[in-house]
């Protein structure tokens, strides 16, 4: 799933949960309510935020403990299929280590073998990736929901009337955002603030925290 998608419908949950609180009525009406009166958009002072928002959600204590405990679950795993390449190393060792004179029975049993471990490897290894990524992508989009909102609450306390996501020029995301102030740039304002309100701790000093990755805008485009 895209990671952008992600972040626009949790910012659309968070909003959407906001409005509707404050525009639920005190008490009900006693006389039927007039039919609402149309929406009249209207300009106002434009005040953006940016934000890098898959880099926010990974950089928060908990999503780091979420991608660690994802790693930790199949580190087994892992060490596994590590055991079996190494065992598959070892019969093409002695398939090559065989001497001329060996059977033809003895070289296509071992042919047999490795191919067989081979086979079994590889689908043993898509297993692992795939089930390894569905289960990172889950711990994602769960720590992604709650940041959003906190991107959200974070924007509206600030007085900003837009929120935009600036993804890693490093990914295959396309980029919604040509140029910007970094003073506008809240993603570590978000961070911080999402870590003191989920009260998760920081991660061990053994665990190097994730670097931000440059703050320098892109350029504007030249006419």
């Amino acid at each position: 799933m895209n990671r952008t998608l992600i972040f626009a419908t949790a910012l659309a949950v968070s909003l959407a949960s906001s409005t509707l609180v404050a525009q639920a009525p005190a008490a009900p009406a006693a006389a039927p309510a007039a039919a609402p009166a149309p929406v009249v958009p209207e300009a106002v002072p434009a005040k953006v935020a940016i934000i890098a928002f898959e880099e926010a959600v990974i950089s928060t204590n908990e999503g780091q403990k979420a991608m660690a405990d994802v790693q930790t679950k199949y580190e087994p795993k892992r060490k596994q299929l590590e055991a079996q390449n190494t065992e598959i190393e070892n019969l093409q060792k002695q398939l090559q280590a065989l001497p001329a004179n060996a059977s033809d029975e003895d070289r296509s049993k071992l042919m047999r073998d490795i191919d067989a471990k081979q086979k079994q490897l590889q689908l043993d290894g898509q297993k692992t990736s795939d089930d390894a990524n569905n289960d990172a992508q889950t711990a994602f989009n769960t720590v992604a929901r709650k940041v959003g909102g906190a991107a959200v609450k974070y924007a509206q306390d600030h007085g900003f009337t837009m929120l935009l996501n600036f993804p890693d020029p490093r990914t295959q995301q396309p980029n919604q955002v040509l140029w910007f102030l970094p003073t506008s740039d809240i993603t570590e304002a978000v961070v911080n603030a999402y870590n003191v309100s989920s009260g998760v701790p920081a991660p061990a000093p053994s665990a190097p925290a994730p670097q931000r990755r440059p703050t320098t805008p892109p350029a504007a485009p030249k006419k």
